[in-house]
């Protein structure tokens, strides 16, 4: 987690964003006689929403301390399940109606496994994920979404991350969720994708291409075995695993702030642990709300009111 020292000056630049956060813009402030009128501008914040499985409902807990403490949200990017959550949020922008549908989920809302599958690639199909965000979305396109979002997924042949920041939402979300091995590849528009996480697992980044001027991640840690794996199948899972957490941490690294919730034991398929996985979340942005409030200060500007 970073964040950066000011002064008594910026700490009066804090103070007049703190108390404008949640208005729709900055307001000039009144001059005393002989004095130049100032406006604060705040700057865009940016919403980084990593993977990790049901352990994703963390992400719920963040968003709403963020909304409580009148964090203005304008871009929100999300790898994984953290695209799964990220839509939810921003078809609308507010968290009440991101729970609403999301503490509803259960698994086989979104695992459609067929052994059929299996030829092409995976157990799930996805079929059902897509048909699940078509009916609790309000927005069919990512263009009409209330917030600004994107989903990260990667293209299979190549390798490299790319960004959905436009187009519909339920295939973006279907591939930036496709997990190699478990869901069948996901091809749109004759490019073959699978889940973000493999290049990108927390889109910081991202985030930061789309405009965000502080970017504030939400790192799922990776679970952590009780004992070393002793089959050549788990070993070669778990050293898989190993890799991933280090590239979430590198990727995770390029954000302002890094939030990181206690998840514990509960497992990447449990969806009945939903409300402590919220919980920690609460915690976790409860804690990093000085270190975000430092970096939005940090990049709060004032200039001359009417520029």
């Amino acid at each position: 987690m970073t964040s950066r020292s000011w002064g008594a000056s910026a700490a009066a630049v804090a103070a007049l964003t703190l108390a404008g956060w949640g208005c729709a813009g900055a307001r000039p402030e009144r001059a005393a006689a002989g004095t130049t009128a100032t406006a604060v501008e705040p700057p865009r914040v940016g919403l980084a929403l990593g993977g990790g499985g049901a352990r994703g409902f963390a992400e719920i807990g963040v968003l709403r301390v963020l909304e409580q403490e009148r964090v203005p949200i304008d871009v929100v990017v999300g790898t994984s399940v953290g695209s799964l959550i990220g839509a939810l949020y921003a078809d609308s922008g507010k968290v009440i109606d991101l729970e609403f549908i999301a503490l509803g989920i259960e698994e086989e809302d979104i695992f459609d496994r067929s052994l059929l599958s299996f030829f092409s690639g995976g157990l799930v199909k996805g079929e059902r994920l897509e048909h699940f965000l078509e009916a609790n979305l309000r927005h069919r396109t990512i263009e009409e979404m209330a917030v600004r979002f994107a989903a990260v997924a990667v293209d299979l042949k190549s390798g490299q991350a790319v960004v959905f920041d436009h187009g519909p939402v339920a295939p973006a979300v279907h591939a930036s969720c496709a997990i190699p091995g478990v869901f069948v590849p996901v091809e749109i528009d004759g490019v073959t994708y699978v889940d973000g996480g493999v290049a990108d697992p927390v889109p910081a980044a991202a985030a930061r291409r789309l405009g965000a001027d502080v970017v504030i991640a939400v790192s799922i840690p990776a679970a952590v075995p009780e004992r070393a794996p002793g089959n050549p199948i788990q070993v070669a899972m778990r050293a898989s695993a190993i890799t991933a957490a280090q590239i979430a941490r590198l990727r995770a690294a390029e954000a302002d702030v890094v939030i990181a919730p206690e998840v514990g034991d509960v497992g990447y398929s449990d969806f009945t642990q939903k409300r402590r996985l919220v919980d920690a979340g609460i915690a976790a942005a409860e804690a990093a709300m000085p270190a975000i409030r430092a970096a939005i200060a940090s990049r709060t500007r004032t200039a001359p009111a009417g520029r």
